[in-house]
């Protein structure tokens, strides 16, 4: 009885879909790649936005640098991430997972970072 009836729930659940590590190696890239378009959009934004906050600031001469810090934040976190993610994947060295890890880690890592950027957006008066 409990036979038929784990046979009925996997019928109903569809059927199952096999994927070979290549497969999941080349979605974790896609999701990677997608992750860093989402990114750099919001980079465009932000940074944008931190030129303006600089433009529009004359405290202490006219703006205290947000531009230059948020572009010299981005430059220091892309080799953190590259490098984060090489050891991430090194616990499969050589093996068929260690680019899926690796890229599975680029894509969080770059969300994170997505995150980030769009909460340096503050506002004034918050």
């Amino acid at each position: 009885m409990i036979r038929y009836a784990l046979l009925a729930a996997l019928m109903l659940a569809g059927p199952a879909v096999a994927q070979t590590q290549t497969a999941m190696n080349q979605q974790a890239g896609a999701d990677w790649k997608a992750a860093d378009a989402a990114m750099t959009v919001q980079w465009q934004r932000t940074y944008a936005a931190m030129k303006r906050r600089d433009a529009a600031d004359t405290t202490r001469g006219g703006g205290v640098g947000y531009a230059a810090a948020t572009l010299a934040s981005q430059r220091a976190w892309l080799p953190f991430r590259d490098r984060q993610c090489v050891i991430e994947g090194a616990e499969y060295a050589g093996g068929s997972m260690q680019p899926m890890v690796q890229r599975q880690c680029l894509a969080r890592v770059t969300r994170e970072r997505t995150v980030q950027l769009k909460d340096m957006m503050w506002q004034r008066g918050r």
